[in-house]
């Protein structure tokens, strides 16, 4: 891009009121299909800084903002408001429940997690036999989820068969990390809700704040079916795994890395990227010295594998901040990546136009 120096815009921090928001967002429970109370909290954080606002019939809040100029390029962002859970699927005696996971967990990361139950959020255990009591064939073997139950405790006949569940962690600060569920993608929903007050007036953004990511991209699928935006980026938060190998060899299966920036993705298993977009984003990092790093290809996904196959296709790149033990109770990130993602998307947003896309794709 090299863009002029006198053209670079000044980059907003995060401040800990931001935070603050990323706590209340990650503390409220909004698994796939159930994300009312999220689009709740971001409905009222953004209302006075759109020029519409719409939620469409899957559930998806979009927000809408207008250009000042004639012929602007149609902007879409989208991050996901839904997270991972469970549902009880059946009372098998007094406060003991069946249930199913929805989404990607962890199986191994079940037994004995504390959760909450329904609108109120009542609290329950994941039940499984004690270890001492185990033998040693179940010690060696994962639990699987058709073997564990929920227990709420007896005198809970208000908790029935078909309530949401989440994982009961709450969000805490943990020196330069924070830690807490829902990160993915909690902190996508609270960038997007900074990015609208920081949008210029030279793009129109669609903001979408989607549902049903978790369980096959669902939300983003019919927004960008319905708006058909010029160019899209999606934010997330992707695995780091970046732990050090057992057995001290090179870990070479890190996907991204803590403490190395917003991670740019090329491809992955829904998705090869536009590299045209790709190009842009890592000029913008090199003009505002924001590190970076590229995400590793493999397995996974984002809402960019709906998005970028709409209609007759749509230009697509996707920016996530890096994060360990992703869809388990808790997740950790660094301040500082999540800083400089927001910062990256401020400066991409600034200084997007139409000739980013004019290339050969």
């Amino acid at each position: 891009m090299n863009t002029k120096k006198d053209h670079l815009i000044h980059l907003p921090a995060l401040t800990d009121e931001i935070i603050k928001l990323l706590e209340n967002l990650s503390n409220t429970a909004g698994v796939s299909g159930n994300e009312n109370a999220v689009r709740a909290i971001v409905r009222d954080e953004i209302i006075g800084f759109v020029d519409a606002l719409h939620t469409d019939a899957l559930g998806n809040l979009i927000a809408l903002k207008k250009a000042k100029i004639e012929n602007p390029l149609k902007v879409l962002i989208a991050a996901h408001m839904d997270e991972v859970g469970f549902m009880l699927v059946e009372k098998e005696s007094d406060g003991i429940f069946r249930f199913k996971v929805i989404g990607g967990i962890d199986e191994r990361a079940l037994p004995g997690k504390p959760v909450q139950i329904g609108k109120n959020q009542k609290p329950g255990v994941i039940g499984a036999c004690p270890v001492h009591l185990s033998t040693r064939e179940e010690r060696e073997r994962i639990l699987a989820v058709d073997s564990l139950r929920i227990d709420t405790g007896p005198g809970t006949s208000d908790i029935q068969p078909g309530e949401y569940g989440t994982f009961a962690t709450k969000f805490m600060r943990m020196g330069p990390s924070i830690c807490g569920k829902a990160l993915d993608n909690r902190i996508g929903v609270a960038t997007l809700i900074q990015l609208i007050k920081y949008c210029p007036e030279s793009i129109e953004l669609i903001a979408a704040f989607t549902v049903q990511e978790e369980i096959g991209l669902r939300g983003a699928k019919v927004v960008a079916f319905h708006y058909e935006p010029d160019v899209a980026f999606v934010i997330d938060c992707t695995p780091a795994n970046d732990q050090p190998a057992w057995d001290e060899s090179e870990n070479t299966r890190y996907k991204t890395k803590l403490n190395q920036g917003p991670a740019i993705y090329t491809s992955d298993g829904r998705t090869m990227y536009d590299y045209r977009l790709i190009r842009y984003l890592t000029s913008i990092c090199e003009d505002y010295a924001i590190p970076y790093q590229i995400r590793q290809p493999g397995p996974g996904g984002t809402d960019a594998g709906a998005i970028h196959l709409s209609k007759s296709g749509i230009p697509t790149a996707a920016i996530s901040v890096p994060g360990r033990y992703a869809h388990t109770a808790a997740m950790i990130v660094r301040i500082a990546d999540w800083e400089k993602h927001f910062q990256l998307m401020t400066a991409a947003l600034a200084h997007i136009h139409a000739d980013v896309l004019k290339a050969d794709r």
